[in-house]
C-alpha cells in the first residue's frame, strides 16, 4: 500500500539532520575556498543508517550511507536515480540460498 498523496514522503528526522549538517559543513567549505578534499571526504564519510522505511529525497545525492539489513551494515553511494525509493530496497535482509558440493563436509 502507498503513502496517501496528501501526506508528505517519510524521512527520519535523526537521518534529515545528519544530511543537513553535512550540507552546511560543506557550504562553509566552498565559502572559504577550493577545499575538494575536505569536501569529498565530507560526501564519502559514510552515514549509518538503520532507518529501511525512509524515502531517499533530492538532498541525499551524493553522499554515502551504510543501510543496516538487520545483521550487517551495507554500503550504498546515493545516485540520482534512487531519489524517491525506499532506503530499504537497496539493502536485501535475506540471502540466496546456496548449498555445498555434493560428498562434501
Amino acid at each position: 500500500m502507498s503513502r496517501s498523496l496528501k501526506k508528505e514522503p517519510f524521512v527520519d528526522e535523526k537521518l534529515r539532520k545528519k544530511i543537513e549538517k553535512r550540507l552546511k559543513e560543506i557550504a562553509e567549505l566552498e565559502k572559504k575556498g577550493d577545499k575538494a578534499e575536505e569536501i569529498s571526504k565530507i560526501l564519502f564519510t559514510p552515514i549509518k543508517v538503520w532507518c529501511r522505511n525512509s524515502t531517499i529525497f533530492p538532498e541525499m545525492v551524493g553522499f554515502t550511507i551504510m543501510i543496516h539489513n538487520g545483521k550487517r551494515f551495507i554500503k550504498h553511494w546515493i545516485t540520482e536515480d534512487m531519489v524517491n525509493h525506499k532506503i530499504g530496497v537497496f539493502a536485501p535482509t535475506r540471502q540466496s540460498g546456496q548449498h555445498g558440493k555434493a560428498g562434501t563436509h
